[in-house]
C-alpha cells in the first residue's frame, strides 16, 4: 500500500470514528459532526439548526439534508451555549408566600403551564411568609440573572420598597393577588368588590336578612374592596348590617391558621347571642373553620345557617356539605401573569420600552350545597 492509499484509508477510518462518536450517547453531537456527516459547511449547518434569519437563503433541499443528519445523529441544541451567546437566560423567578397554601397551588399550575409552552424555565422559591426570607431570595434570583419575576403576594411581605431594585435593573415584575401603587410593577388580581357583591346578592336572593360576616384583615387591600361590594348590595336592598354580627381576621393573619381562626371567630359570634341565618367568610379555609364550629354547636349547614366562602380552593369541593364560594380564576391568573412577563422579557431583550400591565379578572359564584333558602 502506497502513501496515497494509506492517507485515503485513514480518512475513511476517521469518518467512521466520527460517525460512531455521533451515535455514542455518552458524548454530545456537535454542529461540526453534522457538517462532516452532511458534507456542508459548519456555518451553513449552524444557520439551519439555529433557524437564523440568514437561513432563508439556504436551499430547502440543503436544509432537509442537514436536519435529517442532525436527527439521525441524535443532535440536541446546547441551550447553555445559546444563552451565553445571546446573554439571555429566559428564566423567570417565582416567589410564593407559602407553597402549602391551597390558594397558591392552582396559580403555580397556571404559571408553569404557560411558561412550558413558551420554553421558559422557572426558579421556584417559598418565602414561608417571612420578610427576611423574601428579601434574601430576591437577592439570589437577581444574582442568577432571572429575566422576569412573578410574585404570589402576601400582604405582610410584599411592598414596593422591596421591589425597587427590580426597576433599577429592568427586571419585569408581576404581582398576583395584590395591586401595588407603582408604575414599574404589573399585577393580576380578581375584582374583589364584584366578588363581595355577588356573594351578598346570592344570600339576599335566598331570603337571608340576618347575615354574619368574618371580614379579612384590615391591613389587606382586598378587605375594604370586598366589604364595599357587600355594603353596596345592602344599601340597594335597604338592609341594615348588624355590627354585632361582624368580626375581623387579625392583622397578622396567617393563612395556614385560617381554619382554626375561622372556628374561633364563629364561636365568638355565637357567644354574642345574635341570631343569624347565614355567614359570609373572607375565604374558603376560614369558611371551613366556621362550618366546623357551627356543626360543633349543633347548628346544621345549610338547614339552619347558610355558609359562603371566597377563592374556590380544592378543599371547598370536598367538604360536607360542599362549600358555596366565590371563585377566583386562579389558574388563569397564573397563566396571565406568565404571558405578561414573557412579553416584557422579550421587550427588554430587544431593547424596546415596555409598560407594566395591570389585569383585573372577574370572579364567579359557584353554588354548592352549603347555601339554601332561609326557613320562614
Amino acid at each position: 500500500m502506497n502513501l496515497r492509499e494509506c492517507r485515503g484509508t485513514a480518512k475513511v477510518l476517521n469518518r467512521q470514528v466520527h460517525r460512531l462518536k455521533g451515535r455514542n450517547h455518552g458524548s454530545r453531537v456537535t454542529i461540526r459532526d453534522i457538517a462532516r456527516e452532511s458534507g456542508f459547511s459548519v456555518s451553513a449547518v449552524s444557520l439551519v439548526l439555529n433557524n437564523a434569519p440568514l437561513a432563508r437563503y439556504i436551499p430547502e433541499q440543503t436544509k432537509k439534508r442537514i436536519q435529517g443528519v442532525a436527527q439521525k445523529l441524535g443532535y440536541t441544541p446546547n441551550q447553555l451555549a445559546r444563552a451565553l451567546r445571546s446573554q439571555r437566560t429566559t428564566t423567570v423567578g417565582l416567589m410564593v408566600f407559602d407553597i402549602t397554601d391551597p390558594f397558591c397551588t392552582p396559580i403555580l399550575r397556571g404559571i408553569e403551564r404557560a411558561l412550558y409552552q413558551l420554553n421558559h424555565l422557572s426558579i421556584l422559591t417559598d418565602t414561608h411568609s417571612e420578610r427576611s426570607r423574601f428579601e434574601r431570595y430576591l437577592e439570589l434570583l437577581l444574582e442568577r440573572r432571572v429575566e422576569g419575576l412573578i410574585v404570589v403576594a402576601n400582604w405582610a411581605v410584599v411592598d414596593i420598597n422591596l421591589l425597587s431594585e427590580l426597576e433599577r435593573q429592568r427586571v419585569p415584575t408581576v404581582v398576583i393577588g395584590r395591586e401595588l401603587k407603582a408604575e414599574s410593577v404589573g399585577s393580576v388580581v380578581v375584582d374583589n368588590e364584584a366578588g363581595g357583591r355577588i356573594a351578598m346578592e346570592h344570600l339576599h336572593s335566598l331570603g337571608h336578612r340576618k347575615i354574619a360576616f368574618i371580614r379579612g384583615p384590615k391591613t389587606l387591600g382586598d378587605t375594604p374592596l370586598r366589604w364595599e361590594g357587600v355594603k353596596s348590595v345592602a344599601r340597594s336592598a335597604g338592609l341594615k348590617l348588624d355590627p354585632k354580627l361582624i368580626v375581623d381576621l387579625p392583622p397578622t393573619f396567617d393563612p395556614n391558621h385560617g381554619f382554626e381562626i375561622g372556628a374561633k371567630l364563629t364561636e365568638e359570634l355565637l357567644r354574642r347571642n345574635r341570631t343569624f341565618t347565614a355567614l359570609l367568610a373572607f375565604d374558603d379555609i376560614t369558611a371551613l373553620g366556621a362550618m366546623h364550629a357551627l356543626t360543633k354547636a349543633g347548628i346544621k349547614v345549610p338547614e339552619q345557617c347558610s355558609l359562603i366562602g371566597f377563592d374556590d380552593v380544592a378543599p371547598a369541593t370536598f367538604s360536607i356539605p360542599p362549600l358555596t364560594t366565590v371563585r377566583q380564576p386562579l389558574e388563569i391568573m397564573g397563566e396571565t401573569a406568565a404571558d405578561i412577563i414573557a412579553g416584557a422579557m422579550n421587550a427588554v431583550a430587544e431593547k424596546r420600552e415596555f409598560s407594566p400591565v395591570n389585569i383585573r379578572l372577574l370572579p364567579e359564584l359557584v353554588v354548592r350545597r352549603s347555601t339554601r333558602l332561609v326557613k320562614q
